[in-house]
């Protein structure tokens, strides 16, 4: 009789092909489990509750051979569609019930999720975990008593000495946003804990410091709606909610139509949860101030906008911002989405979309995506919705420029980018006759300044007669030059000599035209005689030179941003030679500033093109930016626009470098512990060499530290230069006006200081690194109290 077993006569494919099999059934089950617990609680013929049954006998069911998939999927769901909260609670409660063993490890995952997103600065994913775990609590998976545990040292957390208010201030919003869900159930059940609780809360909030609060606020009057920081106006809502005894009308609770499932479920108890303590690498989020523009009065009849403090506008706008997050980079989605608001029909849905789009893009210090994300998310919806948005969009505008007097300098920068991009993509149409009180403002108010920058921003996105057809007659005033080059060598009387360099100049062209080498411009510059007398001639630096060399080489490419960038790079090294101090590279900027004063997009793009081909540095352009002989565009949005992307540029380079760095060190630490372990063979030694070839030496990282170094000392130069130009000029107006007993709060003053602080804000987590150094150097304290204000405001925000 044969021993040979059975298998051993076939040729192995049957078992490889069982094994596919079982692996590809498996996959398909796994891919039908996820697809059915993601889209739980979507639009179906069976009701919510008849969904959540079946999908909980189909769960139980497949335990046993999908335990950590699904338990990997809830919690996934937990974090990533926090507006179904609780759906998946009540999931995870009939779950609990069937199966106690799977509610317990569902716990314990959902802990750890919370504490790994606390280590790792997740914020938002901790707080949707809390908000999980405390919704539990409602299915009777968890214990009320050991939530309250868990609460109370996060409280803890929040009263900690010697630890950035930031921090702190996340843990008491992390709490207050969580109760609307558990409120209810605690104040049932635990009642005088609850008010412990609270107490506490505004033991913490009384004590706590908002010198941030002036820097972060879209408006400086509180009428007619009151800026409010985020953590009070969240704490009158929860008040508000106490009053209402936790009963709100917003939150979606399926868990109520199994109570008699639910409440026989054994419970499960919190592990103790200390949060982890704070460490200088951990970044918290920045305080906001809740951004207010309409209330019931400006709706039409129909729904009511829930009030400021009912904790119904809290948890819609929370809502609204989390589609905008999760659609932001899918403009028709996110519109589609947005006004697919479940509770549309209880809410001004348009009022509601439109005011929290305009808090996110005014939000300070920066919005949390790209501005024209925005303008894009608001032209959808006026698609979408042609009968109403169009016109609510029009309102909000109308109150926006109402209140323009009093709005952030910033903010104003972004409605003027935001409103010129709407108009243009709507024809430019807008009843500019409703504005015409504005035409006997002063030239600097902010109503007659945002038509004017308007108008210019609308240029960048049509040409010169469109504008000029989009205002009636009686705004002529404000229609931007024609944005050509003024070449000063070719107007009249020039020829006969009266105009020093024009005889170059000419010859110049000539030679350009002809495709003459570098080497030929300079010759043709080099007979030119230098104006600067003897002491302040620099051997470097002739601005005669400079002159004709930069205003005929950027006229001869005015043709096209193209054109300009080609002779830029085609007469690179005749730039290097000229601008080798910073005298030169201003006198640079001077030229182009005189070539193309009526065309700001052409200097702009310029300026960026000259930094990043190194032609000027970052610190000429300050210092040009706040020379004598631009005053008179000092207070125009370019000039800011300019500054910007140079401070950025900046920025950008060091975060470089200091990548590099930090990658060069990561390969020379594995090389050197890959060099330490003994080679046994040829293949291993092959491979030595190999890492030898790719890793740095310390020769090379020592010459990345210096160059970090370097371009560190530039970038905290720069930030010296500006801060203490802007100390300067606003130091001298208000001593000016104290002498002349005027007031200093003039339109110059506003949108200077307004400036100061967008820099500060802007540049926040670059400008942080040096505030110890500006403290000690420019913001000291005898510095007037109006500037000093600024420097510590921005020094709060992450204090």
């Amino acid at each position: 009789m044969s021993r040979r077993r059975v298998h051993e006569d076939e040729d192995g494919y049957d078992r490889v092909y069982r094994k596919r099999r079982r692996v590809s059934e498996n996959q398909e089950i796994e891919d039908r489990l996820e697809s059915l617990i993601l889209r739980v609680g979507e639009k179906s013929s069976s009701s919510l509750e008849s969904n959540l049954e079946g999908l909980a006998s189909v769960l139980e069911a497949d335990l046993g051979n999908f335990r950590a998939k699904i338990l990997r999927i809830l919690t996934d769901c937990a974090i990533r569609m926090p507006e179904k909260c609780t759906i998946y609670t009540t999931l995870v409660g009939l779950l609990n019930a069937k199966n106690y063993n799977f509610g317990g490890e569902f716990v314990e995952f959902m802990v750890k999720t919370f504490k790994d997103s606390l280590k790792s600065c997740k914020w938002d994913a901790a707080r949707y975990a809390l908000r999980f775990l405390a919704d539990l609590v409602n299915c009777h998976v968890l214990s009320a008593a050991s939530l309250l545990q868990l609460l109370d040292n996060m409280i803890d957390a929040a009263n900690e000495d010697s630890v950035p208010q930031v921090r702190r201030d996340w843990y008491v919003y992390a709490i207050l946003s969580t109760l609307p869900w558990v409120g209810r159930e605690l104040y049932e059940k635990r009642e005088r804990d609850l008010g412990n609780l609270l107490v506490a809360i505004e033991v913490f909030l009384n004590k706590r410091s908002k010198k941030h609060h002036n820097a972060l606020r879209v408006w400086s009057d509180d009428n007619p709606h009151p800026q409010e920081e985020y953590l009070d106006c969240l704490w009158a809502q929860i008040r508000k909610l106490k009053q209402d005894n936790w009963q709100e009308k917003h939150i979606p609770r399926p868990y109520l139509a199994f109570d008699s499932i639910l409440c026989e479920a054994l419970q499960h108890t919190l592990p103790p949860i200390i949060p982890p303590p704070h460490e200088d690498s951990y970044s918290y989020p920045m305080p906001w101030v809740v951004f207010r523009m309409f209330d019931y009065t400006d709706c039409p009849e129909g729904p009511i906008l829930p009030g400021t403090h009912s904790i119904e506008r809290f948890l819609i706008e929370e809502h609204l911002h989390s589609i905008i997050e999760l659609y932001h980079l899918e403009r028709k989605d996110c519109a589609a989405h947005l006004l697919n608001f479940p509770y549309k029909s209880k809410i001004p849905l348009e009022y509601c979309i439109v005011e929290v789009i305009f808090a996110e893009l005014f939000n300070m210090p920066t919005p949390r995506y790209l501005e024209i994300a925005y303008g894009g998310i608001m032209i959808e919806l006026c698609k979408l919705q042609p009968s109403t948005m169009p016109q609510v969009l029009a309102q909000a505008t109308e109150i926006l420029f109402m209140r323009i007097d009093s709005m952030n300098v910033s903010c104003f920068d972004r409605f003027v980018i935001w409103f010129s991009y709407h108009l243009s993509n709507f024809q430019f149409r807008w009843s500019w006759e409703d504005w015409e009180a504005c035409l006997t403002l002063d030239y600097e108010h902010p109503k007659p300044k945002f038509i004017r920058e308007t108008m210019l921003r609308s240029l960048r996105l049509s040409y010169h007669t469109r504008i000029k057809e989009i205002l009636p007659e009686s705004f002529a005033g404000f229609i931007p030059e024609k944005p050509e080059p003024d070449y000063k060598y070719a107007k009249e009387g020039t020829g006969s000599g009266t105009l020093p360099g024009t005889a170059a100049a000419h010859q110049l062209v000539v030679s350009i035209r002809q495709k003459c080498t570098p080497e030929e411009v300079i010759s043709v510059l080099k007979d030119l005689p230098n104006p600067l007398s003897e002491e302040d001639a620099d051997s470097r630096f002739n601005p005669l030179k400079i002159d004709v060399f930069v205003q005929t080489l950027l006229n001869l490419g005015a043709k096209s941003f193209s054109h300009s960038f080609a002779a830029i790079s085609k007469f690179h090294y005749v730039y290097k030679i000229l601008a080798e101090s910073e005298e030169a590279q201003i006198c640079i900027l001077r030229n182009m500033f005189e070539l193309w004063h009526n065309h700001q997009q052409m200097m702009v793009v310029l300026v960026d093109k000259m930094l990043k081909t190194q032609i000027i540095e970052c610190a000429s352009v300050a210092n040009w930016i706040f020379s004598k002989e631009m005053v008179s565009e000092f207070t125009k949005n370019y000039i800011w626009e300019i500054l910007h992307l140079t401070i950025k540029k900046m920025n950008k380079h060091v975060i470089k470098l200091g990548g590099e760095l930090s990658e060069a060190r990561e390969k020379l630490a594995r090389a050197e512990s890959s060099s330490s372990e003994s080679e046994d063979d040829d293949e291993d030694s092959g491979k030595k060499k190999e890492t030898d070839n790719e890793k740095p030496t310390e020769e090379m990282v020592e010459r990345m530290e210096e160059k970090l170094e370097a371009a560190q000392a530039d970038q905290k130069n720069l930030f010296l230069i500006v801060f203490q130009r802007f100390i300067m000029i606003l130091s001298e107006h208000l001593v000016r006006c104290d002498t002349d007993g005027r007031d200093y709060n003039t339109h110059w003053y506003r949108w200077t200081i307004g400036r100061l602080q967008q820099v500060f804000l802007s540049h926040h987590e670059q400008v942080q690194k040096y505030s110890s150094t500006l403290e000690t150097l420019l913001f000291t304290q005898d510095l007037d109290p109006h500037v000093l204000e600024v420097f510590q405001q921005f020094v709060s925000l992450q204090s």
